[in-house]
């Protein structure tokens, strides 16, 4: 996937987006960084369709998002928004069924096919126990779980998350990005995700993007992107770039 001069506004008068243009390395995970209001949701929700830009264009093997149908775009590319709303007395596997639809319709009987897709998607999620719970019986971290589950059934070969950690205790934040880790390297998923935490987005990534004003100033692996100068440019902090033979590399604050 790249994109291409890719502007956007919400308002038609700033530019959220100010002719961008990058790439997303196929079968890696790419997170994008920034400071608030940066553009990142902003960036994710044009490459994923969400938002039509104004100018500049997304390529997707080849071909033009806009140009393709919305069924099969939906089994190209799945999303895990930051915000997610169902009926609280759904039960899990009810809802995540419906991810087969980019597949079916709405009046179309599930499959053998479907089913073994709903069983692998729980299966990654380790909700398999939970499939016959209600969503209101579920934790914030099995719920957000759900949601991964929802967009894996689509069984698409890339996998978009905008903030897979908000809301979640510490516990919980690693038990989502090492899910994440793991559908990139045992299932081969293209992986895009925005992240807050630098140390975070450092141990799970592979490329990072960089972005600040509705622009992508750097890109590249986390040890050529995250450094001291990187840090105090882009969020004005003064931090210390650490190398730990266990840890790898890691940020540590010091002051504004």
């Amino acid at each position: 996937m790249e994109f291409r001069n890719i502007s956007f506004s919400y308002n038609k008068i700033t530019d959220n987006l100010k002719g961008i243009n990058g790439k997303i390395e196929k079968g890696k995970i790419t997170t994008i960084i920034g400071p608030n209001g940066s553009g990142k949701s902003t960036l994710l929700g044009v490459l994923s369709r969400n938002y039509l830009p104004s100018k500049g264009e997304v390529i997707l093997d080849g071909k033009a998002i806009q140009q393709y149908k919305p069924k099969e775009f939906a089994q190209k590319i799945a999303v895990v928004h930051q915000h997610n709303d169902a009926p609280s007395d759904i039960t899990i596997e009810r809802l995540v069924s419906f991810g087969r639809l980019p597949h079916k319709g709405f009046f179309h009987f599930l499959q053998e096919e479907d089913e073994q897709a709903i069983q692998w998607a729980l299966t990654c999620t380790n909700l398999q126990e939970k499939r016959t719970k209600r969503l209101s019986e579920l934790s914030g971290g099995e719920r957000q779980r759900v949601w991964v589950a929802l967009s894996l059934v689509q069984k698409t070969p890339i996998l978009f998350l905008d903030e897979p950690t908000t809301y979640l205790d510490i516990y919980y934040q690693l038990e989502m990005l090492e899910l994440i880790k793991s559908l990139n390297v045992t299932h081969g998923l293209t992986i895009v995700m925005v992240l807050h935490e630098i140390n975070q987005a450092i141990r799970y990534s592979d490329q990072i993007l960089v972005m600040k004003e509705g622009e992508v100033v750097m890109e590249g692996t986390p040890n050529e992107v995250i450094t001291e100068k990187m840090m105090k440019s882009i969020y004005g902090v003064d931090v210390v770039v650490k190398e730990d033979p266990l840890a790898g590399l890691y940020v540590l604050p010091i002051g504004v």
